[in-house]
């Protein structure tokens, strides 16, 4: 959606998303710049851009929908790794627009020495070394596997693999690192020379240096937001996203009232009451009834009773608002802030699900367009 008519929308400050690519870029490493899932919420042409405007080497997508529409947006020379193999009938569309495979089943490789017809193509194999989602496995196996792709005629452009417990767990961290090591041993041993290894996620680029290799693959960081509690808290990320909304109706109730389906909340004191139009249609979690707190005049405000499809209605206390007043559902107004990690945790989920589930009847607009200095 392009044009806004509800007073509802998402402000992606890119000068942040600038100043957080810089600050995880490590010293003699690459940074890739993962924008799937639209960016985590965030809008994945214009984050794109100010990825590597702020010196991203790579574009990281999950689908090759994403790394088209990319394509098609004019980041036409950027290195794109699609970080799942090509599904089945998408390699000749995917390989035309240079997008880079990764490849790690029989599968996957017979399809792609197919749809390349001697092409040389270059593609990143992934091991599974512990996460056991996606990659070659046993990781003793990869040599093998990248032997039969040489012999096939593809190239080994790229080596990698994925943190299960970068966030949390030096331990497990290490022992999956070793295990990649191993493989990155036995894979030069048989004579192949990947020019890019990587394996480090925003955790393991904040905590573990020993994982940043040649490349690393920040997802979550570059929109500001830690990947677990703490970690990160030091750099001065700065979150990216305000998602912004207006009042539309305002009522002055008694004590006694009660609110919205269910009517599950009742209003303690005499208060003013507003609507405010943005709900669980738009992203919003309806779990957040009654619990979260939406900022308005620089305070609190509490969500009251349960969030609706398309609104939902706020206790406002004595805090006397007209319609047209600003809201901040997730940012920050005034001195007061609510963070991701704060509905994360009224939630029950993480941070990463409540901006990507942010819809896209929710118009994105943008601050900090480097041509306007």
């Amino acid at each position: 959606m392009t044009t806004r008519l509800r007073p509802t929308w998402v402000e992606v400050d890119l000068e942040a998303i600038r100043h957080n690519v810089r600050t995880l870029m490590p010293a003699g490493a690459g940074l890739m710049a993962v924008v799937k899932a639209n960016a985590y919420g965030h809008g994945d042409v214009a984050v794109a851009r100010a990825a590597v405007e702020a010196g991203a080497s790579w574009l990281g997508v999950a689908l090759v929908e994403e790394g088209l529409a990319l394509r098609s947006a004019g980041l036409g020379e950027m290195p794109i790794l699609v970080l799942s193999e090509f599904p089945p009938g998408a390699e000749r569309q995917a390989l035309a627009a240079s997008l880079t495979p990764s490849l790690y089943s029989e599968g996957g490789l017979a399809r792609l020495v197919e749809a390349a017809d001697g092409a040389p193509i270059g593609v990143h194999v992934k091991v599974d070394t512990g996460m056991h989602r996606a990659g070659v496995y046993p990781p003793e196996a990869a040599a093998a596997f990248i032997g039969r792709a040489a012999g096939s005629g593809l190239s080994l452009e790229g080596l990698w693999t994925h943190l299960a417990r970068s966030e949390e767990d030096a331990a497990t961290t290490e022992v999956q690192l070793s295990s990649f090591r191993a493989v990155v041993d036995e894979v030069r041993a048989a004579g192949h020379a990947p020019r890019f290894l990587h394996a480090a996620n925003t955790g393991a680029t904040i905590r573990h240096p020993e994982a940043h290799f040649d490349l690393v693959r920040t997802g979550i960081g570059i929109y500001g937001i830690e990947p677990a509690p703490g970690v990160g808290s030091e750099l001065g990320l700065r979150p990216a996203l305000t998602w912004r909304s207006e009042v539309t109706m305002v009522k002055r109730l008694p004590a006694g009232a009660r609110m919205s389906y269910g009517h599950h909340y009742r209003l303690a004191h005499d208060s003013w009451v507003a609507t405010v139009p943005a709900g669980y249609a738009d992203g919003y979690p309806r779990l957040l009834s009654s619990r979260a707190d939406v900022l308005i005049g620089g305070r609190r405000c509490r969500v009251a009773g349960s969030v609706t499809m398309d609104q939902l209605i706020v206790d406002c206390g004595d805090l006397e608002v007209e319609p047209g007043d600003g809201v901040v559902l997730l940012g920050t107004q005034g001195d007061e802030t609510v963070s991701v990690e704060e509905l994360a945790n009224h939630s029950g989920t993480i941070g990463y699900e409540i901006v990507t589930r942010i819809g896209g009847r929710v118009p994105r607009e943008y601050v900090g367009e480097e041509h306007a200095g």
